[in-house]
């Protein structure tokens, strides 16, 4: 089963930003890797919270469009709270 996930640039970066996205219920993260330059993301926290209790979403390639524009990617890193069931920030590396 292939994993898609919807995503929009990032536009701003710091603490109030992120903060503000959690409270509008998505959540940050960024695209790292290969050859090309790092994009901070904007995720739907609730399809993310989703995809992150199956296994899957941790060991198979994803495809994260971001803009109509394609990149296939592994989870390098998942931010949760400590005690409230949130996702606070995601890493994605490029493959």
């Amino acid at each position: 089963m292939a994993i898609t996930l919807e995503a929009t640039l990032k536009d701003a970066k710091g603490k109030g930003v992120s903060r503000r996205l959690r409270r509008e219920g998505k959540i940050p993260g960024i695209i790292y890797g290969g050859n090309a330059e790092p994009v901070a993301i904007v995720l739907d926290h609730e399809k993310v919270n989703n995809w992150s209790n199956n296994p899957e979403f941790y060991s198979e390639v994803l495809s994260v469009v971001v803009d109509g524009k394609e990149e296939k990617v592994k989870v390098q890193a998942l931010q949760r709270h400590a005690f409230k069931p949130k996702l606070l920030h995601v890493d994605f590396k490029r493959v």
